[in-house]
């Protein structure tokens, strides 16, 4: 056990808080609903940026580069002022919806390049120009360009040339669990020598302004630091090396500055700014006291010089970590510790096989997953009687969102798609956010997983939350199968699963399970609609809205996710069977459900279905008012996704519940029909494991003869989510005098549906690729090497679905690693990124990637589900055929040894 193993078991074992200070800070609070106190609830410009640096936050805190305790009390980041910006920068700057040609955009770059699970180390590099920051240009060249035009970026402003900026690494280690080294070394890239000021800030949360009204705490000078006060926090210090002077001021809102009225204070939040931009002296404390303070280093750095700035924030009751000067040698004696144990911890984790470039890639997807927790904070029930909102209340104002989730209370630190542009949960995507986590972090990935389930998010009628814009809208149901993967994941490295986690999350699933059925299966026919269901362009109509055509639309992808849902929990049930029968019968609850759902989407009878025998292809399938139905032949994700819906169940765990069997043999017997079209479920295959499926062997040579067809599905880089056979052949519908075309877009969106900040019409996805190749992993479980495809289809090239499954991840990893000459794909034709050596190496990862380069597109941080790279490459690494077949499902939760 490595060093900071211990630590994890430390923490759960003896509740040393390891994991009290981490990057819990948010790097956009402005623009959220949190903050939204409009009418209309358009949140993006009720708080806009230009408001962040004089306005005190409701529910939470940004910052750069920053760093938290677990309530996010108190909050350190840092300022930043190159003597030529308009502001202090203090956030990160990007476009609202609004303003960006494609949707939201962060418009800087920074780069999350280590942390270990418990923060114990971290590290982040930000590029921060000479010049003045270019917030008017990226705004209004934005603006004017159009949805088929490219997004104009901060490196297309020309900024970066010459070199001209610092690098800003910033690392922090902890000597003990409160006890936080921060060492800030500034590099100055360009050709002549740069003026920079740095203000390492320290600040308190404003939880004295609004009730429940808390005392407020304090900060003042004391021998030459910063003290910082709370009643809940108790007593820290912020020791800064060299003796700069410390500024005071108070975290409130300039009201005068924004809205024209008498301040409370003389000393508010942009106090900061007043002073180092334009000089004001008044503007701060000179009693240096308040809840805001800030080391002052001004600084000139010769070109190709840096500068290194060193502080240390300690509770003041807490242990000496180590004897003598606070930034003596035992500060870097420390910091090389630290990076010493993350590179041991790292050793463990990511296999040495998959060589030095790969490996740097898995390290930053790591790093990116654990960087982007964050404290968030949302009482429901409180933010809409501030509105007066209240629910209970026949006088009560109609609220903007969310008015039926009253009983929603949010206050714990989560794992973000992202931190600026997703800078709330999503359900779905937290599901994924759980498998490169628990590569690192089972027992905060489980955590994760349960918080969702837990009475203070899921709603009483069973629906997990999906997104703050709008908690009740339906993300796909992934929460069980992200629950029994991990599950299996901890069994398979330690021997033993925990059980007790798993019946809790099997309870709630249960319940979640039971809304989808009662809400979702309009007619009670076992097809589900759903709405967009997180894949937001995909379909021919806005399936979150009425249908321009009336009638209702039964949907392929939330019937396939139904039916993987089913899967997910006849498989926890059955895993529970073993230890306690009585879940036998919910085993028979779940496999019943399966085969009614699965022979719905196969077929219902001589009704018009959602699988097409003409086409080999799955659609969804549009019921008219009038009666008529009609498949709404689009060749996307949506119909790849019931391939999606396989799972393999031992013999041996078929055991537990022998019923299950019977009862199987029994529908057969009595229900023909249900079987006739799918995977019959009591047909043993490889090592006599029973494969639950949609698909027969028939329509899995079909669907995959699509999907493997590099002129449909099958990219360079993955698996598309349209087929590029729509590039020539666009799907054209007609309703209501309008005409509705869905054509293959490799990269951006080319409409406003769901902002256009995202594209599921050809662009290549992590998470449903990850989806894919599990899927191919439990088909060749059972078929092993007896079924063979072409791949690609058309090649000659025949493969067992374990080699296809590995293709497919090979390809996922093009985008990310150099080629033959040394370019990443995800780069695009950015030449600096691909060519400069301070640039090459540090890597995004994007919210999406182009369906025929691979270029990295949407939010350039959304580590969130493209951190399953991670979890792709370990996996290859580890496991070959042979295991896979002989050790069973469990092979492939093991990670590196």
């Amino acid at each position: 056990m490595n060093i900071e193993q211990g630590r994890l078991l430390d923490e759960r074992a003896k509740s040393i808080p390891w994991r009290r200070w981490g990057p819990y800070l948010s790097e956009r609070q402005w623009g959220t609903v949190r903050e939204d106190r409009s009418d209309h609830g358009d949140a993006w410009n009720d708080f806009p940026h230009e408001h962040a640096i004089a306005r005190s936050y409701r529910w939470g805190e940004d910052g750069l580069a920053g760093l938290c305790d677990d309530r996010q009390r108190l909050c350190f980041a840092l300022a930043l002022w190159n003597g030529r910006d308009p502001i202090l920068k203090e956030r990160l700057f990007g476009l609202t919806n609004g303003q960006g040609n494609h949707g939201e955009d962060v418009k800087e770059y920074y780069f999350y390049l280590d942390s270990t699970p418990t923060h114990s180390y971290l590290r982040l590099l930000y590029k921060y120009p000479h010049a003045a920051f270019p917030y008017a240009d990226l705004v209004a060249t934005n603006a004017s360009r159009g949805l088929l035009d490219p997004e104009y970026e901060l490196i297309d402003t020309g900024i970066f040339d010459e070199d001209r900026y610092f690098d800003v690494l910033v690392e922090y280690a902890k000597a003990s669990p409160e006890d936080v080294l921060i060492r800030i070394t500034i590099t100055n890239r360009g050709p002549d020598p740069a003026d920079l000021h740095v203000l390492p800030t320290l600040w308190f949360r404003d939880v004295w302004s609004h009730p429940p009204f808390l005392a407020r705490p304090t900060m003042d000078e004391k021998a030459g630091a910063i003290h910082a006060t709370s009643a809940g926090l108790g007593e820290f210090v912020l020791r800064a090396e060299g003796g700069p002077p410390f500024l005071f001021t108070e975290n409130q809102t300039n009201e005068q500055r924004l809205f024209g009225r008498p301040n409370r204070t003389p000393f508010v939040k942009d106090a900061f700014h007043e002073l180092v931009v334009h000089g004001r002296t008044h503007a701060v404390n000179p009693e240096r006291t308040g809840t805001k303070a800030a080391a002052h280093y001004p600084m000139t750095i010769p070109a190709g010089d840096s500068r290194v700035i060193r502080l240390r924030l300690t509770r003041i009751d807490g242990p000496a970590a180590f004897e003598g000067e606070p930034f003596g040698a035992g500060f870097e004696g420390v910091l090389a510790e630290r990076i010493g144990e993350a590179d041991a911890f790292y050793a463990e984790i990511i296999p040495p096989s998959i060589g030095e470039d790969a490996r740097n890639v898995m390290r930053q997807s790591l790093a990116g997953m654990l960087w982007t927790k964050q404290f968030y904070h949302y009482d429901v029930d409180t933010w809409l009687s501030e509105r007066g909102c209240d629910p209970y209340s026949h006088r009560g104002r109609r609220a903007p969102r969310n008015e039926h989730w009253h009983h929603m209370h949010n206050a714990d630190v989560i794992s973000m798609p992202d931190k600026w542009e997703y800078p709330w949960y999503a359900a779905w995507d937290l599901a994924f956010h759980a498998l490169p986590l628990a590569l690192v972090d089972e027992e905060f990935a489980k955590g994760q997983l349960k918080l969702m389930l837990r009475e203070r998010y899921m709603h009483p009628n069973g629906q997990i939350p999906a997104y703050e814009w709008n908690f009740g809208d339906v993300n796909p149901p992934v929460h069980a199968w992200a629950t029994i993967f991990t599950y299996r994941l901890q069994k398979s490295r330690t021997g033993e699963g925990d059980r007790a986690w798993l019946k809790t999350c099997f309870q709630k699933l249960g319940l979640n399970f039971t809304w989808w059925v009662n809400r979702k299966d309009r007619a009670g026919r076992n097809v589900f609609e759903g709405g967009f269901l997180g894949l937001d362009n995909i379909g021919v109509f806005d399936r979150s809205s009425p249908l321009p055509t009336g009638g209702s639309l039964e949907q392929a992808d939330g019937t396939a996710w139904m039916a993987l849902f089913c899967q997910n929990m006849l498989e926890i049930a059955v895993e529970l069977s073993a230890a306690d029968p009585s879940y036998g019968e919910m085993a028979l609850k779940y496999g019943e459900h399966f085969v009614w759902i699965g022979s719905a989407m196969a077929h219902l009878g001589q009704d018009t279905g959602m699988w097409d025998e003409q086409d080999g292809f799955f659609y969804d399938v549009l019921r008219l008012p009038d009666g008529q139905a009609r498949r709404l032949k689009v060749r996307s994700m949506v119909g790849l996704l019931p391939l999606c819906a396989a799972t393999t169940f031992d013999e041996q765990d078929l055991m537990s519940v022998p019923e299950l069997e019977d009862r199987f043999r029994w529908f057969q017997r009595t229900r023909p029909e249900l079987f006739s079209a799918i995977h019959d479920p009591t047909r043993p295959g490889v090592a006599r494991r029973r494969l639950g499926s949609i698909l027969d062997e028939a329509k899995l040579q079909r669907v995959l003869a699509r999907m493997l067809d590099e002129e449909e599905f099958l990219s360079e880089f993955g698996i598309r989510s349209l087929s590029r056979y729509h590039s020539g052949h666009p799907y054209i519908d007609r309703a209501g005098g309008e005409e509705y075309r869905v054509a293959y877009l490799p990269a951006e969106s080319d409409s406003r549906m769901f902002g256009g900040n995202s594209n599921w019409r050809g662009p290549i996805w992590l998470p449903v690729n990850a989806l894919i190749i599990r899927a191919l992993l439990q088909y060749y479980l059972y078929y092993g090497d007896a079924f063979r495809v072409e791949c690609p289809t058309g090649s000659g090239r025949l493969m067992n679905l374990y080699r296809v499954a590995e293709e497919i991840a090979a390809r996922l990893s093009r985008i990310f690693v150099r080629d033959e000459h040394g370019r990443r794909p995800i780069f695009g034709g950015t030449r600096k990124f691909q060519e400069d050596a301070h640039w090459r190496d540090y890597l995004h990862f994007y919210e999406y990637f182009h369906g025929d380069n691979g270029a990295g597109l949407g939010a350039a941080h959304q580590t969130g589900w493209t951190g399953l790279i991670a979890s792709s490459l370990n996996l290859f690494a580890n496991l070959t055929p042979e295991r896979l077949l002989q050790d069973g499902k469990a092979s492939y939760h093991n990670r590196s040894r």
